[in-house]
């Protein structure tokens, strides 16, 4: 019997540039209030989107100014290398290894192309062996923490004993768009934070938890529902459906019909880990999911310091939950571009 994929280690990181909404409110109103006549309607979502702060890779001047394609791209190579190199050594520590030890990393990113992608950039820095096994992943959006672990514990589990590092990072403040004047724009600039975050698994014995299952739901014709456009500017975020009542119908039976593929139900499990897309998003999940108003309080939090930083984000607030003591079985979920629902079973007693 093939042994599960255990989680060994978690660490996470932020760039060091701190933004309140308070500012991030002041400066969207500066550039957007005289040109967009439906502002002053959006606006409001400054206060009640649960963003206090938000970790950025340059200081906010740098997003008032014209930026296009190759520019912001500069800056994704530049600053995505430093937080990679920050968050996965962190990890290797923690699990007492270093970058020699790593047979396979799993790089999950969806704010900036890099070709070579960042784990061959950061080669030399981290010490990578010659031979190890690069897998970047790109386009999962959102939901890249909770997939990535899943993809990264298959390979832990597809050759035991090996080392998988997984490093889930994105820099959504790169998308800040001055030239458009559309409601899914403002909402981003009030939601989207930086940051990274870094697991390393192996199967077998020992570690934090066992990876005890995962899967994933893709709704029919929602392609609409999230994701990016491309043009010479950047990317640009495509909100074209409203997501809390989406989540809110739709969420539980997707949830159960994963869970019931790993033998499991929804009262099976002690505490969901979810990505804190948003206050709305949040709170639409615990009505969905049936706990109690508030129980996601790790998201909330994690939502009010960093903002939705995109993949990694589930990833910070599953570091919350193992510092207060991991209950028998967490259950990660998160939502992305496919639109899909994909969650993710640890337990610690297994």
């Amino acid at each position: 019997m093939t042994p599960s994929a255990r989680l060994l280690s978690l660490a996470t990181a932020l760039p060091p540039h701190v933004v309140t909404q308070h500012e991030v409110a002041a400066e969207a109103e500066a550039v957007f209030a005289t040109r967009y006549e439906e502002y002053e309607y959006i606006a409001p979502v400054f206060a009640t989107a649960g963003v206090a702060t938000r970790h950025a890779v340059r200081p906010i001047s740098w997003y008032v100014e014209p930026r296009g394609w190759p520019e912001r791209m500069g800056v994704y190579l530049e600053a995505a290398q430093d937080l990679f190199v920050a968050a996965a050594g962190q990890a290797l520590a923690k699990a007492g290894l270093g970058g020699r030890d790593v047979d396979t990393v799993v790089t999950i990113s969806s704010t900036g192309i890099a070709t070579p992608s960042l784990e061959a950039r950061v080669f030399t820095r981290m010490g990578f062996r010659h031979d190890v096994m690069r897998v970047p992943v790109f386009g999962l959006g959102c939901a890249g923490g909770v997939t990535g672990l899943a993809i990264a514990a298959r390979l832990a589990e597809a050759r035991p004993g090996t080392n998988v590092l997984l490093v889930a990072l994105e820099l959504c403040t790169l998308a800040f768009r001055l030239d458009e004047l559309t409601k899914a724009n403002i909402v981003a600039t009030a939601l989207f934070g930086d940051g990274a975050a870094a697991c390393l698994l192996r199967a077998g014995e020992g570690g934090i938890a066992a990876v005890e299952g995962a899967g994933e739901h893709t709704w029919a014709d929602t392609l609409d529902v999230m994701g990016w456009s491309v043009d010479p500017q950047g990317f640009g975020v495509i909100f074209a459906r409203t997501i809390p009542p989406f989540v809110e119908d739709k969420m539980a039976p997707a949830v159960a019909g994963i869970l019931d593929r790993m033998g499991l139900t929804i009262a099976d499990v002690d505490r969901f880990v979810c990505h804190a897309g948003g206050t709305k998003v949040i709170t639409a999940l615990e009505r969905a999911l049936g706990v109690d108003a508030g129980a996601l309080d790790h998201e909330r939090h994690v939502l009010a310091e960093c903002g939705n930083m995109s993949a990694p984000t589930v990833l910070f607030v599953l570091e919350r939950v193992m510092r207060m003591g991991l209950p028998h079985r967490c259950v990660l979920t998160a939502m992305g571009p496919g639109f899909t629902a994909s969650c993710l079973s640890l337990t610690n007693g297994a």
